[in-house]
C-alpha cells in the first residue's frame, strides 16, 4: 500500500477543493453567460413582436382582413430570416410568414410556447416545427385578441451566439498553478520537520526509547516537537516501570479464588480478573463479556443504588471511613457474596465470592434441623395424645384401647419411616462410597418392586407397563435401585389417582449410560413446584401428604441414590396430562 506524504496530502486536498471551486464558478458563469445571450435573443424577437403588434393595430389589418400585409414590414426587420405567426385565441394561424398555406395548419393553442403566453404572457420554446420541420428557437406573447410568435431557426449560428464565454476558465487554472507553486514551497521545510516527528512516532509505536539527536527548525513547531520526544521518554519510562508493578498485581489478582475489578467514578473497568466475569456470567440472565455489563443486571440493583449515592458530585470521604456494601445475590442454587468500596478519588471496587458451599451447608443445616423438628412433632404428639387419651379415661373399653393403640402404632411407623429416610439420604450424601456395588437386572429390580405393590396397584386399577429391555445392566447398589423405583411408584399410587397408566422404559444408550423415562398420567405438579419438587421435605399439598403417609423425602432419595449412581434425574409435566421423570444411570 503506498503511503501518502504530508505535502502530497495537502496538494490532494488543494486540488479536490479547487475542484469543487472550479465546477461551481463555471456553473455559476456558465448559466449565468447563457441566460445573458437567451435574454439578448429573446429581447430582440420582442421588438419584433412589438413591431408586428403596432403594425397590425395601426393599419386595421384583422378588422380589414388584410392580415397578409405583415409581408411588408418582413423588409425593416433586422433579422430577414425571422418567422412571425400571428394566432387567435382558439389556436387558428391567421398568418405565418413562412408557410404559403398558413390557412391550413393545425390548431396552435397547446404549443409549448403559446401554453406559456397564456400563463405568463409570453412564453419561448426551442423545438422542430412540425409544418417545416426545422428547428426553431420560438418566442410567443399574448394580446388581448390574438397571440404574436417569433422565431429563429436554430443552427449553428444561433447555437454559437448562446454558447457562453469560456476564456474565464485559462484565467483561473493559471491562478491555480501559481498558488500550487507558491505552497509547494511553504510546505518544504515544514514537511522536513514533519518527516522527523514520523520517525519519532515509528520508534514510539515500536515502544522503544528515541534517543537520536534531531535538529528541529528554530520556531514554535521545533519547539513543540522537541518537547514531545522529551515528555515521551518520561513518560515511557515511568510506564515500564508501572507495568512491573502492574503484572505482579495482575499475577496477584489471578490466583484469587474471588473475583475483583476497579473500576473509574464513570463506571470504566481499569482492572479484573478471570473470576469476576465468570461469576458476573453465572448470575446473569445474558452472556457478560465486559466488567462494566455488571451495572446492566438486575440482581446488581443493591450495588447500582449504593454507587448512586456515593458517587454523586459533591460527597467526600475520609480516608479511615470509606463507604462499602455487603449483599448476597443466590442464583441457580448457588449463592455469592458481594462487596464494594468507594475510594476518595470515587473510584471503586467490586468483589464477588463464591459461597455456595459454605452458604448452603448453612442453609441445608438450619433446614434440615428445622424439617426434622417439625416432621418428627406430628407423629410424637400424635402418639403422645392417643396414649394420654387411654391413661387419662382408664379404664377404656377394649374397643377403643384398640382403636387408639393402632393409631398410636401407625404414627410409631411413620416416625420410624421418617427416621429411615432421614439415614438413608445422610447415608447417601456422607458415605455413599461406603455403600456396595455390583452387577444389577434393572428389569429383574422394578418386577420385584411391582410384587410389592401389586395389591394395591390392582385396588386402584392402575394399568403398569414394565417396558425396561432385558439386559439392561448397571453397576450400582441393589437397595438403592430398588429405593428409585419404589418411591416413584409409591408417589404415583398415592397421588396419582385411580386408573392412571404407569410405564417405565429405556429410551436411549451411549458408551457410559443408560436413559430411562418413568412416567404416569396422574393430574401432575403444578409448574410452580417443579423446580422444588426434589427438597428433602417439600410437599406440594401437605395436608394430603399427611393423610397419605408421606415423609416428603421420597424424591429427595430418587435424586440423590441417581447422582450417587453418577446420572442425573429431571421432571416436566407431559403435554397430554401426568407426569415424566427422565433420569440417567452410569453403566459402571
Amino acid at each position: 500500500m503506498i503511503r501518502k506524504s504530508f505535502r502530497g496530502e495537502i496538494f490532494l486536498y488543494f486540488i479536490i477543493v479547487f475542484v469543487f471551486f472550479t465546477i461551481a464558478i463555471l456553473t455559476f458563469q456558465y448559466q449565468r453567460e447563457k441566460n445573458y445571450r437567451i435574454a439578448q435573443l429573446e429581447n430582440t424577437l420582442d421588438n419584433i413582436t412589438e413591431i408586428t403588434q403596432l403594425f397590425i393595430e395601426q393599419n386595421q389589418l384583422i378588422q380589414a382582413n388584410k392580415i397578409s400585409r405583415i409581408d411588408e414590414i418582413k423588409s425593416i426587420i433586422p433579422h430577414f430570416k425571422t418567422r412571425i405567426t400571428v394566432i387567435d385565441k382558439n389556436g387558428i394561424v391567421l398568418y405565418d410568414s413562412s408557410v404559403a398555406d398558413y390557412e391550413e395548419m393545425e390548431n396552435h393553442l397547446q404549443r409549448p410556447e403559446i401554453l406559456k403566453a397564456m400563463r405568463g404572457s409570453f412564453g419561448s420554446n426551442i423545438r422542430k416545427s412540425a409544418t417545416t420541420l426545422q428547428e426553431y428557437y420560438y418566442y410567443a406573447k399574448s394580446y388581448p385578441d390574438y397571440f404574436i410568435r417569433t422565431a429563429v431557426v436554430y443552427n449553428v449560428e444561433v447555437k454559437n451566439f448562446l454558447k457562453a464565454e469560456r476564456a474565464f476558465i485559462f484565467f483561473i487554472v493559471t491562478i491555480f498553478a501559481i498558488i500550487g507553486l507558491v505552497l509547494y514551497l511553504v510546505t518544504g521545510r515544514l514537511a522536513q520537520a514533519i518527516k522527523q516527528l514520523e520517525d519519532f512516532s515509528i520508534k514510539a509505536g515500536r515502544n522503544e526509547l528515541f534517543t537520536q539527536d534531531i535538529r528541529f527548525p528554530d520556531n514554535e513547531l521545533g519547539m513543540i516537537s522537541s518537547q514531545i520526544i522529551e515528555i515521551y521518554n518520561k513518560l515511557k519510562r515511568t510506564k515500564d516501570e508501572l507495568s512491573t508493578e502492574r503484572e505482579k498485581l495482575f499475577g496477584h489478582l489471578n490466583a484469587l479464588n474471588e473475583g475483583i475489578a476497579f473500576f473509574t467514578k464513570k463506571k470504566e473497568n481499569t482492572l479484573s480478573n478471570s473470576h469476576f466475569i465468570q461469576f458476573t456470567n453465572t448470575i446473569a440472565r445474558k452472556s457478560v463479556r465486559l466488567p462494566n455489563e455488571i451495572f446492566k443486571i438486575q440482581e446488581f440493583k443493591r450495588l447500582n443504588k449504593f454507587l448512586k449515592d456515593n458517587l454523586k458530585p459533591g460527597t467526600k470521604f475520609e480516608a479511615d471511613n470509606l463507604p462499602h456494601v455487603e449483599f448476597t445475590i443466590s442464583k441457580n442454587e448457588k449463592y455469592f457474596g458481594v462487596q464494594s468500596i468507594v475510594f476518595q478519588d470515587k473510584s471503586f471496587e467490586v468483589m464477588i465470592t463464591d459461597i455456595t458451599r459454605l452458604e448452603k451447608r448453612r442453609l441445608l443445616k438450619q433446614q434440615l434441623t428445622s424439617n426434622i423438628a417439625h416432621e418428627l412433632k406430628t407423629p410424637l404428639a400424635s402418639i403422645k395424645g392417643y396414649l394420654e387419651t387411654i391413661i387419662g379415661n382408664w379404664p377404656v373399653v377394649e374397643e377403643k384401647r384398640r382403636y387408639f393403640l393402632e393409631k398410636a402404632y401407625l404414627q410409631s411407623e411413620r416416625l420410624t419411616n421418617l427416621i429411615n429416610d432421614v439415614s438413608l439420604l445422610n447415608n447417601i450424601e456422607d458415605a455413599g462410597e461406603l455403600f456396595e456395588f455390583k452387577q444389577n437386572d434393572i428389569k429383574r429390580i422394578i418386577d420385584e418392586v411391582y410384587e410389592n405393590f401389586a395389591s394395591r396397584i390392582s385396588d386402584n386399577k392402575i394399568d403398569f407397563i414394565n417396558g425396561v429391555e432385558e439386559g439392561i445392566i448397571i453397576n450400582g447398589n441393589e437397595s438403592l435401585l430398588f429405593s428409585i423405583f419404589q418411591n416413584f411408584i409409591e408417589n404415583s399410587i398415592k397421588y396419582g389417582g385411580r386408573r392412571i397408566k404407569i410405564l417405565i422404559r429405556n429410551y436411549h444408550e451411549d458408551e457410559s449410560y443408560f436413559y430411562f423415562v418413568y412416567s404416569d398420567t396422574g393430574p401432575g405438579i403444578p409448574e410452580e413446584h417443579l423446580t422444588r419438587i426434589f427438597e428433602r421435605f417439600y410437599r406440594i399439598d401437605r395436608g394430603r401428604s399427611r393423610e397419605t403417609g408421606g415423609t416428603g423425602l421420597g424424591l429427595s432419595i430418587i435424586k440423590n441414590a441417581i447422582q450417587l449412581h453418577k446420572g442425573e434425574v429431571s421432571v416436566k409435566n407431559r403435554s397430554k396430562g401426568g407426569i415424566e421423570f427422565l433420569f440417567s444411570l452410569a453403566k459402571k
